[in-house]
């Protein structure tokens, strides 16, 4: 994959992810023609701006604006070849207690996202989901699972159009806004690391893992794929463990909204769901493209009937030393 001279859009720009795939857009492609960082947070642009100074990096944007503003949106993606959606409001508890706004930003901005693509000549765009899309219970993770299947299903509108919609779905990024490792390093000072539930377990992705997922898409996606990485586990307890093993760990119940274990390929997704060896991908039901040449092409593997993917049952997980010396890093 080549993006020198290539123009890239990063919704949700100035987050964890986003200014990391600014970071190795710029070390691996210094010849790219435009990054445009689109957010709505001018301070965190401003902040950003500082890192990535015009003068240096002439060919980086910073545009104010909405996911929720389809007019901005086009505006920004003019003569732009590849869009990252990375764009979303991702707090559970948030969004359980105002679930309108989520809707507006994760549900009504993807379709913003894709009818501004469509209407702009954009070839590529990948989209951010998470591993709470996959048999949601909570509204966040349901309006990520909409978010998906208006992006996947985006590939059958666009007519005559170059251009391909995929989906990158993974679980929690390491040491990312809002994440359990920054708010346990905080919490360490006070010496108590409030625990949900001790059996809790998640995904773990690093922030690159979760850029090396997204170029991946970028080059490889034909149109309609979720595709998942073969990530590891962790029990919450060994991150806690990790992070302060004399701090008191009083358990203090499930957030509403959360799981005590996550889930990125349901039982009902293993009927479309193939082994790419590195990911896993979902195929939509119907593909726009030749299934038998898709096999053959990427040595695809159909899981068995029932297989499902989730944190609790995963065979690889991270020990207590390896997150400590993860955290470290």
């Amino acid at each position: 994959m080549d993006l020198n001279n290539k123009a890239v859009l990063i919704t949700g720009g100035t987050g964890s992810l986003g200014k990391q795939l600014t970071k190795r857009i710029y070390e691996n492609w210094p010849d790219v023609k435009r990054v445009v960082i689109y957010s709505r947070d001018e301070q965190k642009q401003f902040q950003m701006a500082q890192d990535y100074p015009v003068d240096k990096y002439k060919s980086i944007r910073f545009f104010i604006g909405d996911v929720r503003d389809k007019e901005r949106l086009t505006r920004a993606m003019e003569r732009i070849d590849i869009v990252i959606h990375a764009a979303a409001m991702k707090h559970v508890h948030l969004a359980e207690y105002n679930p309108m706004e989520a809707i507006k930003t994760n549900v009504l901005g993807a379709e913003n996202v894709i009818d501004a693509s469509l209407a702009t000549g954009v070839k590529k765009v990948v989209a951010l989901s998470t591993d709470k899309a996959a048999a949601p219970i909570n509204l966040y993770g349901a309006t990520k699972l909409v978010s998906d299947k208006l992006f996947v299903s985006a590939n059958n509108i666009k007519g005559s159009r170059d251009i391909t919609f995929s989906v990158v779905r993974y679980g929690n990024v390491m040491s990312s806004n809002g994440s359990v490792i920054p708010f346990f390093l905080k919490k360490k000072e006070e010496g108590i690391l409030p625990i949900t539930d001790k059996n809790m377990t998640r995904f773990n992705i690093s922030l690159d893992g979760g850029v090396d997922m997204v170029f991946h898409a970028i080059e490889n996606a034909w149109g309609g794929e979720v595709f998942v990485p073969k990530i590891p586990s962790y029990n919450i307890m060994d991150v806690a463990e990790a992070i302060c093993p004399e701090c008191e760990k009083p358990e203090i119940g499930i957030r509403p909204g959360e799981k005590l274990h996550e889930e990125m390929i349901t039982s009902s997704d293993s009927f479309f769901t193939y082994d790419l060896g590195r990911y896993y991908v979902i195929l939509p039901s119907k593909p726009i493209f030749d299934l038998n040449k898709f096999i053959k092409e990427k040595n695809a593997k159909k899981v068995p009937e029932g297989f499902s993917y989730n944190s609790k049952d995963n065979t690889e997980w991270v020990s207590v030393e390896d997150l400590r010396k993860l955290i470290y890093k």
